[in-house]
């Protein structure tokens, strides 16, 4: 029986990242690996650092990456991206070029027999006041529709410089901080979650940048699945065993 992946947080293209061609190689080379494994891989979000589709125009580069995708749908795996607070922006393009299923909120699936509730995790209750304000400015489609109409050479840099901020020194770094059982609020948010839907198995969240795998009960996991930047983590499950891992060239499990 094949396995169905998750990774989440590449922000492929950021300013910040010295090592930008290597980051998306590494990636390609991880999809590669899988493609005769998996039935599934889901994206939970900020693969990009920044991305804007507009009409007629996407953002140039991460052509490795698209082609890799794509090779991946024509074969029959199933590419499911959740859209993260870097790359809200996508109208359409990933769907019908490269044959990715694109979600826009959060969502419960069954798969293999376990429940799983899948986010990206940067609406799961998050108390900064800034952040929950720009939040929802991005997602306006007024905002958004303003936004477009600015020349495109603007409106990229803008977009660019505005990720290379938010990506702060110790992201970098990788020593983005746990901060606890009860102030994670991706975890406050799957505990109240499990309170009414008691049938959850896995909640797998990305956005905070960290690797974690904690017990909620006895028959449910949370796990934040790291990053893309230092760490390489990817979670796998092949119908019995949820597992997390760092990827190594060459060596993908299962």
């Amino acid at each position: 029986m094949k396995a169905v992946y998750f990774i989440s947080d590449a922000h492929l293209g950021s300013w910040a990242l010295d090592h930008k061609r290597m980051q998306e190689r590494r990636l390609v080379r991880f999809l590669d690996d899988i493609k005769d494994k998996a039935q599934a891989v889901y994206m939970l979000g900020d693969m990009f650092d920044y991305w804007y589709e507009y009409k007629y125009v996407v953002p140039k580069g991460y052509t490795r990456f698209l082609g890799k995708i794509s090779e991946l749908t024509d074969r029959g795996v199933e590419v499911h991206y959740f859209i993260g607070n870097h790359d809200i922006w996508m109208f359409g393009y990933l769907e019908r070029e490269c044959g990715v299923t694109i979600h826009r909120e959060p969502m419960t699936i069954e798969i293999m027999g376990k429940e799983f509730f899948l986010a990206h995790g940067d609406g799961m209750g998050d108390p900064d006041p800034k952040f929950r304000f720009l939040r929802r400015v991005f997602r306006n489609r007024t905002c958004q529709f303003l936004f477009s109409l600015l020349p495109t050479r603007w409106s990229m840099w803008m977009g660019h410089k505005w990720a290379q901020k938010s990506m702060s020194a110790h992201r970098l770094t990788g020593v983005e901080r746990y901060l606890g059982e009860d102030r994670e609020y991706e975890i406050i948010f799957a505990k109240e979650y499990l309170k009414t839907h008691p049938d959850i198995n896995y909640f797998i969240f990305g956005h905070r940048h960290i690797e974690l795998d904690l017990m909620l009960s006895h028959s449910c996991r949370v796990l934040i699945i790291g990053d893309w930047i230092t760490q390489y983590t990817y979670a796998v499950f092949d119908g019995k065993t949820l597992t997390m891992n760092n990827y190594l060239e060459g060596d993908s499990k299962p």
